[in-house]
């Protein structure tokens, strides 16, 4: 079974406690549970000692999923220990504000990791805003990653750090040659929220890769909810540099 760290915590600059944000009928975090679930991946939530976020440790509870708390602002450090509770090699990182990942994409990622990669990165639609696939990782490279860092590091950057280790096989995960999704469907700003919630009124919570890439060609009107919002989007991306 593929270990899906789901990566989450309730501070945000942009969109406080976005992950209890109600999303149909359950918080934000019990939906990337629960489609987690359905895609048969098993689910480890991902968070911080902080707490402001005791409350996704009840959810957790609530949901009967393992949940590890780490390193507040050193993600590379809050994964490496949580593969050493959990006896893991291997994981593939599911950010807790992509609700509508594919775990199709997930498996065939993970298939690479299985063949002797230590990393294996997003398809290009996904690294564009499509969000449909995060990364796999060995907890070998993520260990060495964070060899040289002090705990304190902010690693939200995380591949910045992982590029440094030396002689690690890396692979690039491929789009999938059909249902592409292109349009920006991670969740940061209010606008993001205001369409997320309406592709969930139209596909639901299991929605397939499938069915939204067709949502969104049959309601164009959708792109335009968050479209604002892209061009600081991808400043933000860019200016997320190692200090």
């Amino acid at each position: 079974m593929i270990n899906a760290f789901i990566t989450v915590r309730s501070k945000s600059s942009r969109l406080p406690e976005k992950c209890f944000l109600p999303f149909g009928d359950m918080t934000m975090i019990e939906h990337i549970i629960i489609r987690a679930k359905d895609y048969n991946l098993r689910p480890i939530v991902c968070t911080t000692t902080s707490k402001e976020d005791i409350d996704i440790v009840k959810i957790s509870d609530k949901h009967g999923v393992d949940c590890f708390m780490g390193s507040e602002i050193n993600k590379l450090k809050r994964w490496k220990d949580c593969c050493l509770e959990f006896n893991i090699d291997k994981f593939h990182s599911v950010d807790a504000d992509d609700p509508f990942f594919c775990g199709d994409e997930i498996k065939r990622s993970y298939e690479l990791l299985e063949e002797g990669y230590d990393m294996v990165t997003p398809s290009p639609s996904s690294m564009n805003g499509g969000a449909t696939v995060g990364y796999s990782l060995t907890s070998d490279v993520v260990t060495k990653a964070c060899k040289d860092i002090g705990d304190d590091t902010d690693t939200e950057m995380m591949w910045a750090y992982i590029n440094k280790v030396n002689n690690i096989k890396v692979a690039n995960l491929e789009d999938p040659v059909d249902f592409i999704i292109n349009q920006r469907m991670t969740l940061d700003y209010e606008e993001d929220y205001k369409k997320l919630l309406k592709i969930l009124n139209l596909v639901g919570h299991f929605g397939t890769r499938e069915e939204i890439a067709k949502c969104l060609i049959d309601n164009p009107h959708l792109k335009d909810i968050n479209e604002s919002k892209n061009r600081e989007w991808k400043q933000n991306q860019l200016n997320k540099t190692i200090k």
